[in-house]
């Protein structure tokens, strides 16, 4: 049997950078600790591979038992960019290839030389020589002629009575970002949260993080109508206008975030010796693909949620079901942890993906499934039984109470912002 064949060169050739202005980067390192970052950037290129890689981008090619081989799957080129197409040949004398999104041309022969033959829509390579024919195949290009971020062309090879079509990805080749994330807690995670009208329960909170992170980072985003100033050592208090709400308060906050990570807490929260950041961290590091795991919160206990979404047609918009306590299935090599789809108040945040994602701002009383609906099918989401926090004892609050609770009318102005912004028919709380 014939199968697909994947490609092994996967290693990608060496790049230089020419001019009169050129910086080596690696020359501008410290040289007391130049062996350590160059070791801790390669292991965070590592984790960066697999979390932004698939099977879908490898190179495979289909067997030339139709008589034809070319690539069926990860030929991916960058917009306006001549590429030579990959692994063709053919057991035929005559083969005829056309394209929509782009144009083809047959790479001239002798190294250097960059002449070539006319750009077509379609060309068609004929030899009496299979030997000859295939050589031709294996110089053929394609230049895309639409500049998009990410579109597609199908190229289609025909010879006497068969036809093959292979997919082209135009995509442009996106930089990594990477963190440097140190040798300890301090600088991989930056515990973030919000406050309105709170501030002795914030000092409270404050007080139990430095019981146990003395030096960690924390950012408050402050929108209280009339702020007061938080003190203390390592602490950035960001005074927004009164009364921004919920997630306007969440994107300031995760917006100042250096670090690789970021653990969201509220500020009414209680760090106990079962707060551990760095059981979390040790999670998302063995995963590079998660980008949010959430803990436990006493009184709430381990809080999770799935999110199904049905399309629907395009004229009354889509499904969505929320059901409370299901799991997928376990994180590998974590058996006290689940992929699910929405976790707690209490989760450990990949800073990048979450800014990707952000939070809308016109949700302000009353959001928190909201952030993990928006970033369904971007999101790997996970819950974990052996990280915990508690909750502050309640202390009677009138003027809070009024902002906090929602409203009949913030419901509907809710509902009404899904229907629009999601596309959604219908909500399903369960």
């Amino acid at each position: 049997m014939n199968r697909a064949v994947p490609s092994t060169s996967l290693r990608q050739p060496n790049c230089t950078c020419q001019g009169s202005r050129v910086f080596i980067l690696k020359d501008h390192l410290p040289k007391d600790r130049y062996d350590d970052i160059v070791k801790r950037r390669a292991e965070e290129y590592r984790k960066h591979h697999i979390r932004t890689s698939s099977s879908l981008n490898r190179l495979v090619f289909a067997p030339s038992n139709s008589p034809l081989q070319y690539p069926i799957q990860g030929f991916t080129v960058v917009p306006l960019q001549k590429t030579l197409i990959p692994g063709s040949l053919c057991n035929n004398h005559l083969v005829y290839v056309p394209v929509s999104s782009g144009v083809l041309a047959i790479m001239a022969l002798g190294e250097g030389d960059d002449k070539e033959g006319q750009v077509e829509k379609e060309i068609t390579v004929q030899s009496t020589s299979l030997s000859d024919l295939n050589n031709l195949l294996g110089r053929i290009t394609y230049t895309s002629t639409v500049y998009r971020m990410r579109t597609g062309d199908l190229a289609h090879f025909t010879f006497e009575h068969h036809e093959a079509v292979f997919p082209i990805v135009i995509q442009q080749t996106s930089m990594p970002v990477l963190y440097d994330i140190g040798n300890d807690i301090n600088s991989r995670v930056t515990i973030v949260t919000k406050t309105f009208l709170r501030y002795t329960e914030l000092q409270v909170l404050i007080s139990s993080i430095r019981t146990y992170y003395k030096d960690i980072k924390i950012i408050i985003a402050d929108d209280s109508l009339e702020p007061q100033k938080v003190n203390g050592p390592n602490i950035e208090q960001y005074i927004m206008p009164p009364a921004q709400g919920w997630f306007a308060g969440r994107n300031l906050a995760v917006s100042q975030v250096t670090t690789k990570y970021f653990l969201w807490v509220d500020d009414d929260f209680l760090f106990t010796d079962k707060t551990k950041i760095e059981n979390l961290v040790e999670v998302m590091e063995a995963t590079p693909e998660l980008d949010v795991v959430g803990g436990s919160v006493a009184g709430h206990g381990q809080f999770y949620f799935s999110l199904v979404y049905e399309e629907g047609n395009g004229e009354d918009g889509g499904c969505l079901n929320r059901k409370g306590a299901v799991k997928y299935q376990p994180v590998p090599g974590f058996p006290t942890c689940s992929f699910t789809s929405g976790v707690v108040n209490l989760f450990l945040g990949r800073t990048d993906a979450v800014r990707k994602v952000g939070f809308d701002p016109r949700l302000k009383r009353v959001a928190h499934s909201e952030f993990f609906m928006d970033g369904l099918g971007s999101l790997l989401v996970a819950s974990c039984s052996h990280v915990s926090i508690d909750h502050q004892p309640k202390i009677e609050n009138a003027k809070y109470s009024s902002f906090r609770h929602q409203q009949s009318k913030d419901l509907e102005d809710k509902l009404a912002h899904h229907f629009f912004k999601n596309h959604l028919k219908c909500i399903h709380y369960g």
